[in-house]
């Protein structure tokens, strides 16, 4: 556990910031199971899937290269169904 002032303060930021990366990770993953059933070229659920991913990755929780690679995987689930 922490002992110092600033890490017990840097502990409470992380569990803060904690709540705001799990809901996060949660748009992700429902906007994937959104693309997993929709029809083919359907844009609404490509555009929220693009969202979730390109806000995570402003956000840091993902890299560049992965938010890329997930975007294509996506593109290319909707195009080939």
């Amino acid at each position: 556990m922490a002992i110092t002032k600033s890490a017990k303060k840097a502990h409470r930021a992380g569990l803060r910031k904690k709540v705001f990366n799990d809901a996060r990770k949660k748009q992700i993953r429902e906007a994937l199971k959104g693309v997993r059933g929709a029809q083919k070229g359907d844009t609404k659920a490509l555009a929220a899937a693009y969202k979730a991913i390109d806000k995570a990755m402003k956000r840091g929780l993902m890299h560049k290269n992965t938010a890329a690679r997930r975007k294509a995987a996506v593109a290319k689930a909707l195009s080939s169904k």
